[in-house]
């Protein structure tokens, strides 16, 4: 028994690899047909299935007005556990790779002004955004972080495009970003996107605690360490799990995500991180109250209950009626 959401499955062509700074390469992909690639909005990340089974979340970094194309850019971990080693020694000109998507839990809200704040890799789905704002007329500032400069990837396309109006500020040469006075005093009608490493994340955060709320808007590419011990007091309880759809119950037992005790059953449903971090497995709830332990819903959204991530959270309630 499979269960399938509605998304775009894509056989794409490497169309070009390039590097753009110190450890990332940019990865140009293109239907081997030449046909239009589906529409995409800024914000917007794919999964990209790779040789030995390694399935991993990119965001687009190109421009959304091109329509035979696609770009992400990806960092070579040092610490890989497959994928970026993938990338950058494996694939190739001319592969043929599989790629669903696109999907977007990121997106940019119109804003008469936007703070735009990287760290590292975090610049790749901020890139289309600055192009959205500019196109929009609205004011907008980027502010840019990394280790040092050889390693800030598109720092040339940026200036190139933007000239001076980009923030460029390597740690090695400006320490790390003086996020007290970027974020200090809460700035009118404006919305602060970052994405980055989770120590940024945090930092920044904690800044914007006391600006109006759902001001900031952060893309995270790890779990949110306190995300999964935010459980509360009886959630380690079994519950059982109807997936209205397909008229079948199961049993959740203690410590198990709602995606485990699916799998334990044969029932595929779609996935990919495992971490609550891509939104892959987001399924909507008909009934019951969802234990949420993703990285990836706002509060607002966790608090109106209408979807999950089935492959970290839980329930709540004894019953929790899905639509699957």
């Amino acid at each position: 028994m499979i269960v399938t959401h509605d998304e775009q499955d894509l056989t794409l062509r490497i169309r070009q690899l390039r590097w753009e700074a110190e450890g990332v390469v940019s990865v140009q992909l293109e239907d081997f047909n030449g046909a239009a690639l589906p529409i995409w909005a800024p914000g917007a990340h794919i999964d990209l299935h790779m040789p030995g089974d390694i399935t991993r979340q990119f965001s687009l970094c190109g421009s959304p007005r091109d329509q035979h194309s696609w770009r992400i850019g990806v960092l070579r971990e040092p610490i890989s556990r497959g994928g970026s080693a993938a990338v950058h020694e494996t694939l190739r000109p001319g592969d043929l790779v599989r790629v669903v998507g696109p999907r977007n839990h990121f997106t940019l809200a119109a804003s008469p002004n936007y703070l735009f704040i990287a760290g590292g890799i975090g610049i790749t789905p901020l890139i289309p955004m600055i192009e959205h704002a500019e196109a929009a007329g609205a004011g907008w500032r980027l502010v840019y972080g990394g280790r040092e400069l050889a390693s800030m990837a598109f720092v040339r396309d940026l200036q190139a495009a933007y000239g001076g109006r980009i923030e460029v500020l390597p740690q090695d040469q400006h320490g790390l970003l003086d996020l007290e006075t970027l974020l200090g005093t809460p700035q009118h009608e404006t919305l602060v996107y970052c994405c980055g490493p989770e120590p940024l994340l945090n930092a920044v955060e904690q800044r914007c605690a006391h600006w109006p709320p759902g001001a900031l808007r952060v893309e995270r590419f790890a779990p949110k360490h306190h995300a999964a011990a935010a459980a509360a007091p009886g959630s380690e309880t079994a519950f059982d799990v109807v997936l209205q759809r397909s008229g079948v119950s199961i049993r959740v037992p203690p410590g198990a995500a709602i995606l485990d005790a699916l799998e334990e059953q044969g029932i595929d449903a779609p996935n990919s991180c495992r971490e609550g971090i891509c939104g892959t497995c987001e399924t909507a709830v008909l009934e019951g109250i969802p234990d949420h332990r993703d990285s990836l819903l706002s509060e607002a959204e966790r608090a109106a209950n209408e979807t999950m991530m089935i492959c970290v959270g839980r329930a709540l309630t004894a019953r929790l009626v899905l639509d699957l």
